[in-house]
């Protein structure tokens, strides 16, 4: 059979679905409109409540919708990568959200500053808790721009990017550019690699090793980089450094426009758009731990080495992050050939749900743990395990903490 008549009986199924992806920047914009119909009609309570549409979104109706509409299942062929690499729809999509990513992040600006709401059927400007509801909102489809980032900085398309580093300078996290292509997917499932989490570690502890980790390593990547080029790390062309700028720049930008009443939500929403991507560097390789070989080096990273999720819904929304073993053994794979590896371990249900279960440590061992232990069939000391919980986690396990982990005896 000719590739043209696979491409012909092969369809995208979610081909129309992707533009779902503009769901989390366009929010605000959605919210609006009913926000000034509820006021309209004196139900002012739920008006309040859409100010919160982004954690709503995230932690409420995402799960629900992944446990409805369930796994997704298809799988591209061979026959059609090439052709549906090149098809530019798909890349078109993750260009849209930006401008809608920052349109929404200057009306969400505006919305705080301002002290005459009459047209939303506000008497005067927003609330206290309003302002935090928009601002945990707007850091939630900050989050979902990283995300976005991430699947345009993997690219080899000097444009793509740029509009990587602009997506990430909402969130100052403009050095996760840098961190994650060169360090993360290097020691990605190794203790070594502060953005996979261990078994014992909570996402409370993992997250400030994480945020400061990837920090410092970015900044000593970009270091040795310079160094080889014989300039010092403090220049402009410290890729590192000219992100932090463009950050400072726009924050410097909304606070001159708007006032510095904005200053304090333009962190509060950094924070929650980082974090965000943090709970989900936290689930996608609990636990996992690539070993040593006889060389002393660390085994190539394989599909066991990631959790997957396959939930439609999610996979969606986040351009099939989920599809995440495929991610690592083809980075430069645009989102739209990303597959589901049948030798992958799999997460009990899509990131949205999972990243809620893990704000809740006890629950997370209860779900995590067992998954975690059966993936190594049995044989705990094969896992990631925090130095500090090791006696802990083995004692657990009814293990010697002396044992030498399983496959590098």
């Amino acid at each position: 059979m000719s590739t043209h008549n696979q491409q012909v009986e092969w369809q995208d199924k979610k081909r129309y679905m992707w533009i779902w992806g503009l769901f989390a920047p366009t929010a605000i914009f959605i919210a609006l409109p009913l926000i000034w119909a509820f006021n309209a009609i004196g139900w002012n309570p739920v008006a309040h409540v859409l100010w919160w549409i982004g954690p709503l979104l995230v932690y409420v109706m995402i799960p629900i919708a992944d446990l409805f509409f369930g796994p997704d299942g298809d799988n591209p062929p061979d026959e059609v990568m090439d052709y549906l690499e090149n098809d530019k729809y798909y890349r078109y999509l993750t260009y849209l959200f930006i401008p809608f990513q920052y349109v929404s992040l200057t009306l969400a600006c505006y919305l705080i500053a301002t002290d005459n709401l009459s047209w939303l059927g506000i008497h005067s400007g927003l609330g206290l808790v309003d302002k935090i509801g928009l601002t945990i909102t707007v850091g939630m489809v900050a989050g979902t721009g990283i995300n976005t980032a991430h699947e345009l900085g993997h690219k080899k398309v000097e444009l793509e990017r740029w509009l990587s580093r602009i997506a990430l300078a909402q969130t100052f996290y403009g050095h996760f550019y840098i961190e994650h292509n060169r360090g993360h997917h290097v020691r990605v499932a190794t203790p070594e690699d502060p953005a996979s989490s261990r078994i014992g570690e909570t996402f409370w502890a993992f997250w400030p090793r994480t945020v400061w980790g990837s920090l410092t390593s970015s900044w000593s990547l970009e270091k040795t980089r310079l160094q080889r080029l014989g300039k010092s790390p403090w220049t402009i062309r410290n890729e590192v450094l000219s992100a932090w700028l463009m950050s400072a720049a726009l924050f410097a930008a909304l606070i001159g426009i708007f006032g510095p009443a904005v200053a304090p939500y333009l962190v509060l929403q950094a924070v929650i758009g980082f974090s965000l991507l943090e709970a989900i560097n936290y689930l996608e390789h609990y636990g996992l731990r690539r070993h040593k070989t006889d060389s002393g080096r660390y085994e190539r990273a394989a599909p066991q080495h990631s959790w997957n999720s396959d939930h439609i819904v999610t996979n969606i929304l986040l351009y099939h992050l989920q599809r995440h073993s495929d991610h690592h053994a083809y980075p430069t794979r645009r989102y739209q050939t990303l597959r589901s590896w049948d030798g992958a371990p799999n997460l009990p249900s899509g990131y949205a749900s999972m990243i809620l279960i893990a704000y809740f440590p006890p629950i997370w061992r209860r779900v995590m743990d067992k998954r975690v232990l059966a993936h190594y069939e049995g044989d705990i000391t094969r896992a990631n395990i925090k130095p500090s919980k090791r006696a802990k986690v083995l004692a657990r396990y009814g293990v010697s903490e002396n044992t030498t982990i399983g496959a590098e005896q």
